[in-house]
C-alpha cells in the first residue's frame, strides 16, 4: 500500500443505544483501514449495523466509543461545522435510493455539490460532464431523473457522490434497487470509475457475488469487522 494515510481508518468503533435500563449493542470493536484505490464490500445480515458503520464512517453518527479518521485526521470530536466541511469536500455518498434533486438535470444534479463547495461554474460543467460520460451517460445530460431509468438514476448519484474528487466514498445498497442484470452493469462501472479515480470504497451490500468482485471483503458479525 502507499505511504498515504488511509482515505478511512476505524479504530475501535463502538455504537449502542439504551432503551429504558436496557442497553442495545449494535456492534461493539469495529477496526478497519480502506485505503485509496480500493474498494472494500461490508457484508452482513440485515440488522448487523452496516448502515450504521456507514454513517459513523461519514460522520453523520458519532460512535458511542471508538475513534474515526478520515485520510489521517482524527475526526471524532470535531464540532459539527468542522465534520460538515469534511463531508462536503473529502467524502461521497452513494445510497440504495439514488434521492436526486428532481427539478434538475442529469449534469446540473452533478454540478451541485461542485457549486456548493466553490468550484467554479465552468470547471463544475467540465467536471461533472467527463463522470456523466465515462458512466455511459453523455446522450442523457440535459434529462431529468423522471426521464432516466433506474439504473441511469443510479449512475447520475454515483457522479455526484465522485464530483468533488472525495478521498472516500461510502456505498449503501448502491444496486440493492436495481434489477439483476442493470445492478451487475451499474456495479461494473461503479467498480471501474472508482478505482481509477483512485478513492477508497466501503461499500455495503447484501449481493455477496457482486461483493467478491471487489478488492477485499470484510463481514460485520457479532459486533465486530471479520475479514473474509
Amino acid at each position: 500500500m502507499s505511504d498515504l494515510k488511509p482515505a478511512l481508518e476505524l479504530r475501535h468503533v463502538a455504537r449502542s443505544f439504551s432503551e429504558g435500563e436496557r442497553r442495545l449493542d449494535i456492534f461493539l470493536d469495529a477496526s478497519i483501514d480502506v485505503h485509496a484505490g480500493e474498494i472494500v464490500a461490508l457484508v452482513g445480515q440485515s440488522g448487523s449495523g452496516k448502515s450504521s458503520l456507514l454513517h459513523i464512517a461519514g460522520l453523520l453518527e458519532a460512535p458511542t466509543t471508538g475513534e474515526v479518521y478520515v485520510a489521517g485526521q482524527n475526526c471524532t470530536k470535531l464540532d459539527d461545522n468542522a465534520r460538515t466541511r469534511i463531508r462536503r469536500i473529502g467524502i461521497g455518498f452513494v445510497y440504495q435510493f439514488h434521492h436526486l434533486l428532481p427539478e434538475f438535470s442529469a449534469l446540473e444534479n452533478v454540478m451541485m455539490p461542485q457549486l456548493i463547495a466553490g468550484t467554479g461554474k465552468a470547471a463544475a460543467e467540465i467536471r461533472a460532464k467527463d463522470l456523466l460520460v465515462r458512466f455511459g451517460l453523455g446522450a442523457r445530460l440535459d434529462h431529468r431523473p423522471a426521464q432516466l431509468s433506474g439504473g441511469e438514476q443510479q449512475r447520475v448519484a454515483i457522479s455526484r457522490a465522485l464530483a468533488n474528487r472525495p478521498q472516500l466514498l461510502l456505498a449503501d445498497e448502491p444496486t440493492g434497487n436495481l434489477d439483476p442484470k442493470t445492478a451487475d452493469f451499474v456495479h461494473g462501472e461503479f467498480l471501474r470509475v472508482v478505482t481509477e479515480e483512485g478513492v477508497g470504497a466501503l461499500v455495503a451490500t447484501h449481493n455477496i457475488e457482486l461483493a467478491r468482485r471487489m478488492t477485499r471483503l470484510v463481514r460485520l458479525e457479532d459486533g465486530r469487522l471479520l475479514p473474509e
